[in-house]
C-alpha cells in the first residue's frame, strides 16, 4: 500500500466487511434447524452438532486470536470466510452425519477466526492515519450496526426464501426432485449465504490493505502464539479498565443465553404452536437486531450525553438489564398488556447492548496497542462464550416462571455496577499496555504513565 487509508475509507471498508461476514449467518438462522431435521437428524443429535459448533470457537477462541496479531489480520480473515463457505455448503447439502458434524466444526472455526481481526485492521488503520487519539466510537458503531442490520435482513430472507419456493410452480420440489433429494428448498438459504461468503472473501483480499508484517518462519508463528495468549489474558488481570470489560461481555454472555433458551418457548406459548412459534421468534429477533443496530448507532450519543465511554457502558447495560426485568415480571403472566410489556423489554435489552459495545470496545481499544488488540477481542469473545456456556446449564435445571430470568438480568445488572466506580484517568499511572515483536513472539511491557 502507498499510505494508510483516511478514516472515512476505512470506516466505510470496516462496515462492509461487517455486513458481508454476517450476512450469511443471518440466511442460516432460521432455516438450520429444520433443514437438519428433514435430513432426518434427531433432537438430540442436533444439540451434538450445535455443541461441536460452540465448542470448537471456544477452544479456538484465543489461539485464532494470537494468530491474527502474528500473521496478520487480512490473511486470519480470508481462512475464516473460506472455512464459513465450506461449513454452509457442508451443511446446506450434507446428509451423513459426520458430514453435518463436519460443517459445525468448520463453522465455529470460522467463528473463532473471525472474532477480531476486522475491528483490529480498522483500529490499526485509523491510528494510523490520524494517531492514537482518533474517536473510534463512530466506526465501531457503524460496524454494529451493519452487523444488526445484516443478521436481521439475513433472518427475513433465509426464513421466507424456503416459503416462497413453495408457492406458485413449487420450485422447491423441482429442485428437490432434480438433484434426487440433495437439494432442499430450506437448503437454499444456506447456498445463497456460501455465495456471499465468497464476495466476503474477495473484498477482504482487495479492500483491507494492511503494512508488511516482519517475515517470520512457520516454527516462529507458531511458538508466538502462546505468547501472544498468555500476554491478552495478563491484560484482564493487571489492568483494570480492561478488566472490567472482560467481566462485562461475561455478563452479556449470561444474559444473551437466557434470551436464546426462553425466549422459544415463550413465543410458542403465546400462539400456542411451536410452528407458528417459531414465526413469531424470528420476527422477534429481528427486531431484536434491529434494536441492537439502533443503539449501536446512538453509541456516540450516549457517550456524550453520559459524559464519558465508561458511563456509557454503565447506562447502556443498566437499560439492559431492565428489559429482562420486565421479562422476568412478565414470565407467569399472559394477556395483551404483559405481551406488550414483554416486548418492550425484549426491544430495550437489545438495544441497550447495542449502545454498549462500541463504548465497550472503544476502551478497551485505547488499552491495548496493535499488537495484541486481535488478541484481547477474542479474550473478551472468549469470556462471553464461557459466562453464557454456564448460565445455560443453570438455566436448563431451574424450574419455570421468572427464577430463570432473574439470573440472566442480576449477571446484566452487575455487569452494569462494575462501571459505577470512578473512570481512571488517563494520567493516572494505569496506561495503555504496548508490545513488541522478538522473532515472532509478543512481548507485552508494564504499563508507562499516560500523559
Amino acid at each position: 500500500m502507498t499510505g494508510p487509508l483516511d478514516i472515512s475509507t476505512a470506516r466505510r471498508r470496516y462496515i462492509t466487511v461487517c455486513a458481508l461476514f454476517w450476512l450469511p449467518l443471518g440466511l442460516s438462522l432460521a432455516p438450520l434447524i429444520l433443514l437438519l431435521t428433514e435430513r432426518g437428524m434427531t433432537t438430540a443429535t442436533i444439540a451434538g452438532l450445535f455443541a461441536a459448533h460452540s465448542l470448537t470457537a471456544a477452544a479456538l477462541e484465543l489461539p485464532t486470536g494470537g494468530l491474527a496479531d502474528v500473521l496478520g489480520r487480512r490473511a486470519v480473515l480470508i481462512a475464516a470466510g473460506l472455512l464459513n463457505l465450506t461449513a454452509l455448503v457442508l451443511l446446506g447439502l450434507g446428509s451423513a452425519p459426520w458430514l453435518l458434524a463436519l460443517g459445525m466444526v468448520l463453522m465455529g472455526a470460522g467463528r473463532a477466526l473471525s472474532s477480531g481481526p476486522a475491528e483490529a485492521w480498522y483500529v490499526d488503520t485509523v491510528h494510523a492515519d490520524a494517531g492514537p487519539g482518533a474517536d473510534l466510537r463512530p466506526g465501531l458503531a457503524g460496524g454494529s450496526s451493519a452487523t444488526s442490520a445484516a443478521l436481521a435482513a439475513g433472518t427475513l430472507l433465509g426464513g421466507a426464501l424456503p416459503w416462497l419456493l413453495g408457492i406458485g410452480p413449487d420450485l422447491g420440489a423441482r429442485l428437490r426432485e432434480a438433484s434426487s433429494g440433495l437439494l432442499l428448498p430450506l437448503s437454499v438459504p444456506l447456498l445463497l449465504g456460501a455465495t456471499v461468503e465468497i464476495a466476503f472473501v474477495l473484498f477482504v483480499m482487495t479492500a483491507l490493505p494492511e503494512p508488511p508484517r516482519p517475515a517470520a518462519a512457520l516454527r516462529d508463528v507458531l511458538r508466538g502464539i502462546p505468547a501472544t495468549v498468555v500476554g491478552g489474558l495478563r491484560l484482564g488481570g493487571r489492568d483494570t479498565l480492561v478488566r472490567r470489560v472482560f467481566l462485562s461481555a461475561g455478563a452479556a454472555g449470561s444474559a444473551l443465553v437466557t434470551i436464546e433458551l426462553l425466549m422459544p418457548g415463550r413465543a410458542a406459548a403465546v400462539t400456542g404452536a411451536s410452528e407458528s412459534g417459531a414465526v413469531l421468534f424470528a420476527a422477534l429477533a429481528c427486531a431484536g437486531f434491529i434494536c441492537s443496530g439502533f443503539g449501536s448507532h446512538l453509541a456516540p450519543l450516549t457517550a456524550r450525553l453520559a459524559g464519558s465511554g465508561e458511563r456509557a457502558v454503565m447506562v447502556s447495560l443498566g437499560a439492559g438489564a431492565s428489559g429482562l426485568l420486565l421479562l422476568a415480571a412478565t414470565a407467569a403472566s399472559t394477556g395483551a398488556g404483559a405481551l406488550a410489556l414483554s416486548v418492550t423489554g425484549y426491544g430495550l435489552l437489545y438495544l441497550g447492548f447495542g449502545a454498549a459495545g462500541p463504548n465497550q470496545n472503544d476502551v478497551l481499544h485505547r488499552r491495548v496497542t496493535s499488537a495484541g488488540r486481535a488478541t484481547a477481542l477474542s479474550v473478551q469473545s472468549l469470556a462471553l462464550q464461557l459466562v453464557g456456556a454456564l448460565t445455560g446449564l443453570v438455566v436448563g435445571v431451574l424450574p419455570p416462571g421468572p427464577v430463570p430470568w432473574l439470573l440472566g438480568c442480576t449477571a446484566l445488572l452487575a455487569g452494569s455496577l462494575l462501571w459505577v466506580r470512578r473512570p481512571i484517568a488517563r494520567g493516572s499511572g494505569e496506561a495503555v499496555w504496548s508490545g513488541h515483536r522478538h522473532g515472532g513472539t509478543l512481548e507485552f511491557h508494564a504499563p508507562q504513565r499516560q500523559e
